[in-house]
């Protein structure tokens, strides 16, 4: 398990599955959905990532369903993919924490 950087999509797509298990569709709703309607995944980057992911051992498939004769796989993050998830927001937030101090230091020091 790699500990740099997730890259964005990356990322949204596994708190996307955070809650519970989701087909394709889904997944790029909650992308959008949880960044605000500022990333729209087309279906081609999703299922590569989602390979990907897989490959790493941190999505699996949930289960299969046919839905107006199209088969509709959901997908579901793995305990490997919450602890990666995990790991990132742990990252974020020691990022996140580091600049809100400069930035009070930074008011504080009369920089404003």
């Amino acid at each position: 398990m790699s500990d740099g950087a997730l890259r964005e999509p990356t990322f949204l797509i596994l708190t996307a599955l955070a809650a519970r298990p989701q087909h394709g569709y889904g997944i790029l709703r909650e992308v959008g959905k949880i960044s605000g309607g500022r990333v729209q995944l087309r279906a081609g980057t999703l299922y590569t990532a989602l390979d990907r992911m897989s490959t790493d051992g941190w999505v699996s498939v949930d289960r299969e369903e046919v839905v107006e004769g199209r088969l509709r796989r959901y997908y579901r993050l793995t305990e490997q993919g919450a602890a990666r998830l995990e790991a990132e927001v742990r990252r974020l937030r020691g990022h996140t924490r580091v600049a809100a101090q400069r930035l009070r230091a930074r008011v504080q020091g009369g920089m404003a």
